[in-house]
Formats: structure tokens, C-alpha cells, sequence
């Protein structure tokens, strides 16, 4: 099984939880904002021992988000959406992740209750669509006790807001925790055509571990950064010292096997 430049190795052999992504405006695409959201979720689901799989940006369109959000539901574990949560036209997530699951949007009453304290005398009418959820839909507390998270099966609905985004997700993140990844690097002096069937042995033996292998072209001290990670820090270990054992002394730095986010 070898790879080619900048390609890893197939996915973990042993079973992790999975998740992906679904970005959604048309502010994203059309470079109005740059995005913010997927680029945090990234780092916080690899900490928790998630394996993310896929990030999607779909437009404000309803279908496109119903079917898109469906499709993400029925193959991943985890299902985290950002924006169209809000009460104006555009926000039509809750409306699409409903139609996409075959269901109606309800307005949930402890959470109007909740808009209608938050705003009191202040409160517009449009700001009661954000107590509209899909029906069925359960509302995650974490520290905060104030504004939950939404979550329909296995998504969970999220705001666009970075700030918002960010809150809520760190608010609620211990549920989505499992067995944390163990990384280590390799920085070789060897071109990467040389280091492939190196690569390719240690991959056969050490099926469990994800294999990565980048060419630099600025550095001046190292042509190729492997990186080796995988659910088995036994594993990791092996990979690790079977293929610094192989390269021997071009290997200009190591970065020991660590669990990530310890």
C-alpha cells in the first residue's frame, strides 16, 4: 500500500467515533466572511479522540442543507452544523435539518420562555423564531444553563458566530470525549520517492497508524515531515521507532509519541 506526495494512510483499523462538518451561508461562499468555525472544530475533535472525516459548505438553500445534513447523519457519528440559526430570512437551518429528517419545526416552550426573558419589553416578534426547533429536537445543557445547544439525533446545530460557536461547542464538548490519538513526527533529510518503501513497510506492519508524508521546499535542514498517529500509542511507538531505525541518521528531528490534547 504506498502513498504518494502529501497523501496519508487509510483511516484508523480500529473504530472511532466519526463526525463531519456542515458549514452553511452563502456569505462563506461567496468570501463575504472568512470561515472560522471548521478550522477551531478541527483541532478540538482530534484533542477529543474524534475522527473527522468531512467538512462541507453548502449555500443558504433549503434542500441543499436538508439533504446535505442527512447524508452526514446516516454516515457519521457526529453531525456539528454552523449558521442559519437566527431570526432572519436566511436563517433556515433548524426549517432544513427538519425537512431532511422528515419532520415539522415546533416552537419549544422552554425556550421561548427563555427569548422572552432574555428580551422582555425589547422583544420583537422576529426574535421568537429562535425558539423554533425541529420537532423532537432535544436541548443540551452544559455549564450553561441559559441557552442550550439544539441537537436533532446526532446533530447538533450550532451558531455561525464564531464566538458563539466556540462557547457552545467547549460548553458541551466532554460528551463527544473518547480515547484521545497519539502523534509523533519525523523530520527526514530524504527525498520522498527514496522514503516510500520505507513508508510502505512500516504501514504494512503497523496497519492502525496513519502515515503522512509532506515534502518542504523552504527548509533548509529537512526535505520530508512524517507524521505517524493512531488510537494504540503501543503502535504508534512501534511505527515510530521502526521507521526512524530504517532512515537512520537522516533523520534530522523526532517528536516523540504523545497522546494529543494532554
Amino acid at each position: 500500500m504506498s502513498i504518494g506526495p502529501g497523501l496519508t494512510m487509510p483511516c484508523y483499523a480500529r473504530d472511532m467515533p466519526t463526525a463531519g462538518i456542515v458549514i452553511i451561508g452563502d456569505e462563506i461562499l461567496s468570501g463575504k466572511f472568512a470561515e472560522e468555525n471548521a478550522a477551531f472544530l478541527i483541532g478540538e475533535l482530534r484533542a477529543l479522540g474524534v475522527d473527522l472525516r468531512r467538512i462541507t459548505v453548502v449555500p443558504d438553500d433549503l434542500e441543499d442543507i436538508a439533504a446535505t445534513v442527512l447524508d452526514c447523519s446516516r454516515r457519521f457519528d457526529y453531525v456539528f452544523t454552523s449558521g442559519g440559526v437566527g431570526p432572519t430570512h436566511d436563517d433556515i437551518t433548524m426549517a432544513a435539518i427538519a425537512k431532511g429528517f422528515g419532520t415539522t419545526i415546533m416552537r419549544h416552550p422552554d425556550l421561548e420562555a427563555r427569548v422572552r426573558g432574555y428580551w422582555k419589553d425589547k422583544l420583537a416578534d422576529a426574535n421568537l423564531r429562535l425558539a423554533d426547533v425541529p420537532d423532537g429536537a432535544e436541548l443540551v445543557y452544559g455549564k450553561d444553563q441559559i441557552w442550550p445547544v439544539v441537537a436533532l439525533k446526532n446533530v447538533f446545530i450550532m451558531p455561525g458566530v464564531p464566538t458563539l460557536f466556540r462557547r457552545k461547542f467547549v460548553d458541551i464538548r466532554d460528551r463527544f470525549r473518547a480515547e484521545p490519538v497519539t502523534a509523533a513526527r519525523l523530520y527526514v533529510d530524504v527525498e520522498e520517492g527514496e522514503l516510500a518503501p520505507s513508508l510502505d513497510a512500516v504501514v504494512a506492519r503497523y496497519p492502525s497508524v496513519k502515515i503522512g508524508s509532506y515534502p518542504r521546499f523552504s527548509e533548509k535542514d529537512f526535505k520530508v515531515l512524517v507524521t505517524l498517529e493512531g488510537p494504540s500509542t503501543d503502535d504508534v511507538s512501534g511505527a515510530f521507532e521502526m521507521l526512524a531505525s530504517t532512515i537512520g541518521p537522516r533523520v534530522i528531528r523526532r517528536e516523540e509519541p504523545q497522546r494529543v490534547g494532554e
